[in-house]
């Protein structure tokens, strides 16, 4: 935001981008969606100086997209969309892993592995769409962990900013109880990986939950 906003008209700013990101996570934003500005300043209750300004900066990190007279649409969720925001993860989540094992980092690992572990078992009995959610937040513990090994101001806010695109893309197609499994498997992997300080098993496993989050979302690798 430029320098010259009053603090006052920052503050609110910051509330309308907060709230904005917070509709894409709860899906109240969909992909592809239009909206005007008048209906978006009603969905985020603030003032249409404070919703401009969030809209702008939802747009430098490519969540939305300006249309001039128009409005606005949020991002879609195309095969390539798709594909580039996994790929950048992938790509920021090795090189954290690998930096993690180099430096001896201290993480969580006991605590990812029993709460994936009590995700799989559960999953293995059925899964319901409390468990979907219990799923996806145990998942985000491990991506948000590896990312803490970039220890780098920018790459982590690149990494946050995918992060929010990945949760419009998460949103944009409904959750397949089939992956639930496979999916908590593979993240056990990357957390044996770390546990034994192995940065080529870690990597290949990061690279192979890349692959089949790809190919369940019906992309081609």
């Amino acid at each position: 935001m430029s320098e010259h906003v009053p603090n006052c008209e920052q503050s609110m700013a910051d509330l309308a981008f907060a709230r904005l990101v917070a509709r894409l996570w709860e899906g109240a934003l969909t992909a592809g969606q239009f909206l005007s500005m008048p209906q978006l300043v009603d969905l985020l209750d603030l003032p249409l100086a404070a919703t401009r300004e969030a809209v702008k900066r939802a747009e430098a990190r490519e969540l939305v997209s300006i249309l001039p007279k128009r409005g606005l649409q949020v991002m879609t969720a195309s095969p390539d969309v798709v594909r580039n925001c996994l790929d950048l993860r992938t790509i920021l989540e090795e090189q954290g892993a690998r930096r993690l094992i180099e430096t001896s980092a201290a993480l969580p690992l006991d605590t990812l592995r029993a709460d994936h572990r009590a995700v799989l078992e559960a999953a293995r009995s059925g899964v319901h769409p409390a468990m979907a959610q219990r799923a996806m937040a145990t998942g985000l513990s491990l991506h948000d962990a590896l990312a803490t090994g970039l220890d780098n101001p920018v790459a982590a806010a690149v990494y946050r900013a995918n992060r929010d695109r990945l949760a419009v893309i998460r949103n944009a197609r409904p959750f397949l109880p089939d992956r639930l499994v496979s999916a908590m498997e593979e993240h056990l992997a990357i957390i044996d990986a770390l546990a034994c300080r192995d940065a080529v098993a870690a990597v290949v496993a990061i690279r192979a939950h890349y692959r089949n989050t790809l190919r369940w979302r019906g992309i081609l690798v």
